[in-house]
Formats: C-alpha cells, structure tokens, sequence
C-alpha cells in the first residue's frame, strides 16, 4: 500500500469560501467546494496565501465602510407612481361602482298622504293620513313611515318595513321611475298620493334630466282643523271676543281707572276730515248703464257715504244716497237667524281706498277713478303713495253719427242736387245777396295759355275769365291767325272744383305764373288785365301777392346784393334770378307787383328800384 502524505491522508477536505461575491450579477457562491483526495494542492489551499488583484484590493478598501454595499450596488428602476399608491387601500374604490357601494346611505324621500274612512262619527267620514315614502339607492327597498301626532288615538310610526316592493301589475318592483309629485302609487292595494319631496330628492332628478314636478300644497281634513283649532285655543293664540274686551273695559272703569277711549281719540284727532274720491259702477244688469259716484269716508269713524253724481237730464230719480254712512265690511253676509251673534268682516280703511283699484260694495264692483288734493296730499303725507299718478281718464267717446253720403252730382247746380236730397219739397239754395250787389257786373280776366305738350296748342291764347258775385270760372279762346282752331268758348260759366286742392275754384287760385287745370286743360297764366290787377292790390290782405309790403319782405334776405343797392335799378328778370339763387321761391305776380309799385324807367324797358324795395322791408 502506497503511503500518503499527511495531506492525502484527509479523504475529503471543505473550504470555507472567505471571497468577496461577485457584483455583476449578484450570485452567491456556495460555502464549501470538494476536492479529490489524490490532489495535493487542494489539501493545502485553505493555509496557502493567494495573490491579490488590484480589484480586490479595491473590494476591501470599499468594504472597510459601513455603506460599501449601497455604493457598490446599481440602483433599482423605480415604478411611476399609480392611483392606488396615494389612495389608502380601504379608501379604493373599483371603476365600476356597484349601487350598494355608489349610492351607499342615499334615500329619495316623498311626502304624500292616503285617504282613510272613518265610520260611526258625524263630524267626519274620513280622514287623510300623512306618510313618508323613502327610496333606498343601494338596494332599491321601500320604507314608509307615519309622523306621529299627539294623542291622536292612532298608532303611528312605521308604515311599511324596509323591502322591495312588486308592482301592481306584477312586472319587477317599484324604482325611481315610478314616483313623481302629483302622482300616484299604489302599494299593497292601497294607493298614496305624493304631494312633494325633499332638497336632496329633487337635486337627484335634476341631475339625470327629470323633472319630478312642483310641490303641492297640503289639504287639511276636517280632524286635522279642529285639532290645530284646539291647539291654538290651548295655547292663547285665538283673539278676545268683543264681550270679554267689553267686561274688561267695564271692570277698568269700576276701579276708577277709566281706559283710554280709542274711538274718542280718533273723533278728536280726525274729526271734519274727510276723504274725497270719484267712482263709478257698471250695472250689467237689463237697461243698466255706468252710475258715477261722490264718495266719502270719514276719518273720524271710519264710515263711508256714496252719492250718485247725476248729470243733467239723465234720466233717473234725482236721490244722491246710494249708501248712507256707515261702516262698509270687507265681506257682508246676513244671518240665519235674527239677533244671531258672529264675527264681524274688518273694514274698509284708508290703505284700502287706491285710485285705480275696486272694492265690494254689498256684491257691486265700485272703481275709484280720481280724488281730490286733500286725498292726495294725505295719502302722500302718511302713506307714500301718489294718488294722482293712477288717475283715470273716465270721460265718454264722443257719439258719431253714421251719416250717409250724398250721391254722385251729374246734372244741374250740385247745390240744387243736394238740396233735391235732403228735403221733401227742395229750396232754392241760398245765395250771398251783400256779395252779390257789391261784385255784381265784375269780371276778372287773366291771360293764359295751354301746356299740355302738343304743339298745335302752343300758339293758342285763353282768357280766363273768374266772376267773384258768384265764384263762377269761365275759358274763352282769343283768335289767333293761322292757328286752326275756332274761337269762342272753350268753358262755359259754372263753378268748378279745383283738382290740386279739390274745392271750388277761388281767386287767390289764379296768380300770374301758376299752372291750374280747368276742364282737364292745363293752363299757365301768363298775365292779367288792368282791372284784374286793380282789384287785387285793392285788397292786399286778401291776396297776399298783391300786396307790395309782403312781396318786399320776401326779399329781405337780398340787402347783401350791391345790385339791390343800385339807383338805376335792375331787371325784373334780374331780380327774380337774384331771388331764385337765394333759395327764395317768388312768383310772377309778385314781380309785376313790385314793378308796378316800385318800378323806373320807361315802359319799353322797366326796372325796379331795389333801394325802395329794401327800405319798405325794413320797414
């Protein structure tokens, strides 16, 4: 047997690993490693010193510090922070929220009420019991209850027991879509009427688009009036009646503390002022009309007095009182049996009474339409209220008369037609006898011609031919050589109408210068007759372009022209230039007017003298 060395004599030695671990990838190496027994150097490797790197040297200058594994060791990528890092896990909810969870302690709450029979009483046959309907989100149950009311003798409290409650007609159970305000429902063969809900409820309908109706008001049956009339009585609420005020009076003046006499204090303070108002009533009652009223009230007393205003010949009894003075209640109703005692209606007081405003009287609708100043200086004084302002214009439409239209003239004199249609047996028409004898025998003539456009026309001269005994117009044609139309009359005398104003022909209508139509002609009148002129500027204030001081007045607005100045005059052409561009619109008349009044020169060629003109303006 071959001997072994001390070394080989060890079967199997385990080194303990004493190596820093690798930091790439952070594996551990495993504490003990086998060798073979034939293997001397692995015997030996545990006593014999190994050659250290210069890593390895680094590795344990580093490990020499508490804080070598922080500096030695990557650091880890971090997450980006997520919802659920921040939110506690018992504050998490899911995305999908379950009802019981979503709508956790939600409740709709209707209030409604369900009528109930009462049998064997005679102040009542039934009765409305008031309930709570309450609607539980999680989980969709039902619950009613019943406010209690004291010693009402019914239980009350719980109605219904938190449940899910199944339709009528059998389809699933009752959801939110089944209650409304106004509504109702039935549960259990009995129906309840929903009369309104709470903030919270109608919140929750408005936000999902519904409209759960407008709250209504709570009727009251006979019991629940009686009970709060009760209740009232029991805690003083209800008013003194007027004995007991009386026994109260009475007893005060028997101790011989006499009270203050309110009434005495209002005579004293108020007596002779009274207040004034106007008003009328309509009577729609057969062969009734509009009666108007004078109405007072007496501050001193509160007492009220109508007296209807009649106009004259109106037609009814002359008796003014329509109510005498006395105390008018709000609300008159008689009594069922004579001397039968009852609660008196308040009365009729001052802040009452408003000018365009109505108040009963004993079943007649009585508006006030105005009132006087000391009304309207009290009611300002005291109240704040202007009266005036609502004053009402009362006054009637005037009556028209349909009045039939005369027919179409078409024969005769229309005086004479008319006539002819108003009376039986017609009269002569009436005639100016003064103007008659003073313008008898007159005629004024004023030369014209026609301006329809032909030119065949052009050449013919008219005469218009105005008798003022009679306003009466008539057209005569001047014979002309060669012109081709016969002369004579062109229109017979008669009164026309004028188209431009639709009246009878009148002489301040016929002015040099002006176009008028008679017999459906045109005619420009281009000058008149001696006389025609002479009777015009005799009456300057009838004819206003006759007149020399008017026609200079016209003018005043050229005292800047030096050609107005000149002592030679100018052209009455000239002037009539000069006036046109100043705006001012003259006719030919009154440039004739101002010729012959004012004009220089010769006849072949007159001027008109603009100082003399200027001077009369001024004038």
């Amino acid at each position: 047997m071959t001997t072994l060395s001390r070394a080989s004599s060890i079967p199997a030695l385990m080194k303990l690993g004493m190596s820093a671990p690798k930091l790439e990838n952070n594996h551990k190496r495993s504490g003990f490693d086998f060798k073979s027994a034939n293997s001397k150097e692995s015997a030996f490797n545990v006593f014999r010193p190994q050659a250290s790197s210069q890593q390895a040297l680094d590795f344990a200058v580093a490990m020499q510090k508490p804080s070598w594994r922080l500096t030695a060791t990557e650091p880890r990528e971090r997450a980006p922070t997520a919802e659920e890092d921040i939110i506690p896990r018992n504050q998490r909810y899911p995305r999908v929220c379950p009802a019981w969870l979503k709508h956790d302690k939600q409740v709709l709450r209707f209030y409604g009420f369900y009528q109930e029979a009462v049998t064997e009483r005679t102040d009542e046959n039934s009765r409305k019991r008031n309930i709570i309907v309450m609607f539980h989100l999680e989980d969709g149950t039902i619950s009613m209850c019943e406010p209690k009311v004291e010693n009402s003798g019914i239980p009350q409290g719980a109605f219904l027991k938190r449940q899910r409650v199944p339709r009528a007609d059998g389809k699933g159970f009752f959801g939110p879509d089944d209650f409304r305000v106004g509504s109702e429902v039935g549960f259990y063969a009995r129906t309840y009427h929903l009369t309104g809900c709470d903030r919270f409820t109608r919140w929750f309908y408005g936000e999902n688009g519904i409209d759960v109706g407008d709250d209504e008001e709570l009727g009251m049956d006979q019991w629940s009036k009686s009970y709060k009339f009760m209740k009232t009585a029991e805690k003083g609420g209800l008013p003194s009646t007027k004995s007991a005020i009386d026994q109260k009076i009475i007893g005060k003046y028997s101790l011989g503390a006499p009270p203050i006499d309110m009434k005495l204090t209002q005579f004293l303070l108020n007596d002779r002022k009274v207040l004034a108002f106007k008003a009328y009533w309509d009577d729609h009652t057969p062969y009734g009309a509009r009666i108007y009223f004078n109405v007072n009230y007496y501050l001193a007393d509160n007492t009220i007095e109508f007296n209807e205003a009649h106009s004259r010949n109106s037609g009814r009894y002359p008796s003014p009182v329509f109510m005498k003075r006395g105390p008018l209640h709000k609300k008159n109703h008689p009594n069922c049996v004579p001397g039968m005692l009852s609660a008196d209606a308040p009365l009729y007081l001052p802040e009452d009474l408003m000018v365009g405003d109505s108040i009963n009287v004993w079943g007649r609708k009585v508006v006030f339409f105005d009132c006087d100043d000391f009304t309207a200086k009290f009611y300002k004084d005291y109240l704040g209220i202007h009266q005036k302002a609502s004053t009402m214009d009362v006054s009637e439409k005037p009556m028209t008369h349909a009045k039939l239209a005369p027919p179409p003239h078409h024969r005769g004199r229309e005086e004479d037609s008319i006539i002819s249609c108003q009376m039986i047996n017609p009269k002569a028409p009436k005639i100016d006898l003064e103007k008659m004898m003073v313008l008898s025998g007159e005629v004024l003539r004023f030369e014209a011609k026609l301006v329809n456009g032909i030119p065949e026309d052009e050449m013919r001269v008219m005469v218009i031919a105005y008798y003022p005994a009679d306003d009466e117009v008539a057209v005569f044609e001047l014979p002309v050589r060669n012109s081709g139309h016969w002369i004579g009359k062109f229109a017979d005398k008669r009164r026309m109408k004028n188209p431009d104003t639709m009246a009878w022909f009148k002489l301040a209508d016929l002015v040099v210068g002006k176009v008028v139509t008679i017999a459906a002609s045109p005619f420009l009148i281009t000058r008149a007759d001696e006389h025609c002129l002479q009777f015009l500027e005799e009456r300057p204030h009838q004819f206003q372009h006759s007149d020399p001081v008017a026609c200079s007045v016209k003018l005043a607005p050229l005292k800047g022209e030096p050609e107005m100045h000149d002592a030679d005059g100018l052209d009455p052409d000239r002037l009539k230039g000069l006036a046109h561009s100043m705006g001012i619109d003259i006719m030919d008349h009154e440039i004739i007017t101002l010729l012959r009044r004012f004009g220089i020169g010769d006849a072949a060629a007159p001027r008109v003298h603009g100082p003399s003109i200027l001077e009369t303006a001024r004038a």
